[in-house]
C-alpha cells in the first residue's frame, strides 16, 4: 500500500475489532504469525513492515516519528477509527508515540520486551551496527543478535528459533536496516503513557535488551497496567513465547 509517499508491505487478516501489530528493529510482519493466527478469529488483525524492514523498500527520513505517522496514516487509508495497538522492542517506542500523538487511534496498548530510550552507548552501539551493515551486510550483524538477544534457553531447547530470528535478519536490507538502525539511535522517550489508556507490558526475565525493570517503571507510572514476565524468555518474546503471548493478548483484549 502506499502510505505516506510510501510502499508499504501491508497483511490483513480476520474480522473484528481491529488489532495492529507492529514489529521491532529486524523484524517483519512474520514475528507475529503466531499471534496473528491466533487473533484473526475474533479480530481484524493488521501487520505492515516499517519503513526500510522486510518487504517494504528504504525511504527517506525514517525514524520513530515517521513510523507512527506511517502507522496513523494506514489506519486512517483503512477506515479504521480505533485500534488496539502491539508493539515490541523498537516498535513499543514507535507505538507509544502513536498513542501520544495520535491518541484517537489507539484504544488499547500492549508492548513486548519495552524499551527504554537508549542511554549514550546503546545509540552508538546502534551508529556503530548501521556503519557494519553498510560495509558488510547483514551477515556480519545476524550472529550477535542471535546470541546476545535471545535467552540461554531458547538457543538451547528451542533452535529454530534461532534459526529464524537469523533469517529474519539476513532478509534485511542491509541499507533500509542500518537506517532504522539510526532511527534508533536518535530515539527519545515519547512521554507518560495516558492512565486511562489500558495497557499490557509482557517481557522476558532473561530480556537483556527490554529488561524486566523496564517494563515494570513504565506500569508503575501507568498505575493500572498488567506486568506479565516470562521465564526463560529473552527479547524476540513473540517467537520464544509464541503461544503464551497470545494467550496474553487474547486475554488483554
Amino acid at each position: 500500500m502506499n502510505i505516506n509517499g510510501k510502499e508499504l508491505a501491508v497483511e490483513i487478516d480476520g474480522r473484528g475489532p481491529a488489532v495492529l501489530l507492529v514489529h521491532g528493529l529486524g523484524g517483519t510482519t512474520n514475528f507475529y504469525q503466531v499471534q496473528a493466527d491466533a487473533l484473526a478469529d475474533r479480530f481484524q488483525v493488521i501487520r505492515v513492515d516499517s519503513a526500510g524492514a522486510g518487504r517494504s523498500p528504504v525511504a527517506d527520513g525514517i525514524s520513530i516519528a515517521s513510523h507512527a505517522d506511517d502507522l496513523a496514516a494506514l489506519l486512517e487509508e483503512l477506515g479504521v477509527a480505533g485500534a488496539a495497538v502491539v508493539g515490541h522492542s523498537m516498535g513499543t517506542l514507535v507505538v507509544r508515540d502513536l498513542a501520544a500523538r495520535y491518541p484517537d487511534k489507539v484504544s488499547a496498548l500492549a508492548l513486548l520486551g519495552a524499551v527504554r530510550e537508549p542511554a549514550e552507548a546503546g545509540r552508538q552501539a546502534q551508529r556503530d551496527r548501521a556503519a557494519l551493515l553498510r560495509e558488510k551486510g547483514t551477515a556480519a550483524v545476524a550472529p550477535a543478535v542471535v546470541a546476545n538477544a535471545l535467552s540461554e534457553t531458547t538457543r538451547r531447547d528451542k533452535p529454530e528459533v534461532a534459526a529464524f530470528v537469523r533469517e529474519l535478519i539476513m532478509r534485511q536490507d542491509p541499507e533500509g536496516y542500518a537506517r532504522n538502525c539510526e532511527a534508533l539511535a536518535a530515539a527519545t522517550d515519547p512521554g507518560p503513557i495516558d492512565p486511562s489508556l489500558p495497557l499490557l507490558l509482557v517481557t522476558g526475565s532473561d530480556d537483556k535488551v527490554g529488561p524486566p525493570e523496564a517494563s515494570q517503571e513504565l506500569a508503575a507510572a501507568h498505575g493500572s497496567a498488567t506486568v506479565e514476565i516470562l521465564p526463560g524468555v529473552g527479547h524476540w518474546t513473540a517467537l520464544e513465547a509464541a503461544r503464551p503471548v497470545a494467550d496474553q493478548l487474547l486475554k488483554f483484549l
